[in-house]
């Protein structure tokens, strides 16, 4: 399989927040998160550990990553973390609805933050790359499974696997 490749926000990305520019909608910062976080894990008899705030930053930063390259990205700050630290974090971090995980291909979920989970994942099969768009792109595939079958498309959890304008090109 092909080393996933991370493009730059703005070209991956197509919320405008990401890229720098104003909008009505407002993300929490890592600040207020981290606050909410705090209180959410006390008021649920929880500590606030380095190690728990460490995941939830490494999942702020990666945007999305499997628990394994949040677990690289903690090694560089706190060395002696082992795995299951990371496991356990991001199952209580998921249970607080602070991050949320999605499958973008066989192996591992990526995990992201539950307050940026509104978007659709388009996967290159060649080259790796993620792109997100917005779930207005798929509204009438989602008007259609409901209409004709009945099913109700949890579009947070939508992965659609092909190939990138850059691969269809080579």
């Amino acid at each position: 399989m092909a080393r996933r490749e991370r493009p730059s926000a703005a070209r991956r990305c197509w919320r405008p927040c990401h890229r720098g520019l104003k909008t009505g909608r407002t993300w929490p910062s890592l600040g207020a998160m981290t606050q909410a976080w705090d209180q959410e894990l006390r008021a649920r008899g929880y500590r606030v550990t380095p190690q728990r705030q460490l995941v939830l930053e490494a999942v702020t930063k990666l945007e999305h990553a499997t628990p394994e390259e949040i677990w690289a990205d903690v090694q560089q700050t706190a060395s002696g973390v082992n795995i299951s630290t990371i496991y356990r974090a991001l199952e209580l971090l998921e249970q607080l609805g602070l991050v949320t995980h999605t499958h973008l291909g066989h192996g591992a979920p990526s995990y992201h933050l539950a307050a940026e989970a509104d978007h659709v994942h388009l996967v290159c099969a060649s080259c790796g790359r993620i792109t997100e768009i917005p779930p207005g792109a798929v509204a009438a595939l989602v008007t259609a499974l409901d209409e004709q079958h009945g099913f109700q498309t949890d579009v947070g959890h939508l992965t659609v696997f092909g190939r990138c304008s850059s691969c269809r090109e080579d």
